[in-house]
């Protein structure tokens, strides 16, 4: 699966501004395949354990607040080189430097409220996608 997969959140701010169907067009327009995908809301236990990378640096507490603040829809993209390809087709993580026609470009509002996350690594996407789905729910 190396390299074939990567991990996506629409964030809080993106579903709370009814931009659901709008960017998993975009992704589905980006060449990729869905093969496991949710509607669910993260307590601010889980946002931290998800981004406890981040604990130390003084976004955290920000960061956590911000993903437990309402619904998200977590998915597995699959694809040829599915994180460089996916980190493309989302753009910067600051919208104001993301490319035309990118997911950030369209639908986010601020550095922190930037629509989409996206997996960094290959391996951090194996890591992201079993956080949120046991193998049965993921249909490669």
């Amino acid at each position: 699966m190396s390299g074939k997969i990567t991990f996506t959140m629409i964030k809080p701010d993106a579903v709370r501004n009814g931009h659901i169907g709008a960017i998993l067009n975009k992704i589905n327009e980006g060449g990729f395949k869905i093969v496991a995908m949710k509607y669910t809301q993260l307590s601010k236990e889980k946002a931290g354990e998800f981004y406890a990378v981040h604990k130390e640096r003084p976004f955290y507490g920000e960061l956590v607040d911000f993903m437990s603040s309402g619904p998200i829809v977590a998915a597995v993209l699959q694809g040829d080189n599915a994180v460089e390809s996916f980190r493309t087709l989302i753009g910067a993580t600051n919208p104001a430097e993301a490319a035309e026609g990118t997911i950030r470009a369209a639908y986010a509002t601020s550095i922190g409220e930037n629509a989409v996350h996206g997996s960094d690594s290959d391996e951090n996407a194996q890591i992201e996608a079993s956080f949120h789905f046991s193998g049965t729910e993921m249909f490669m």
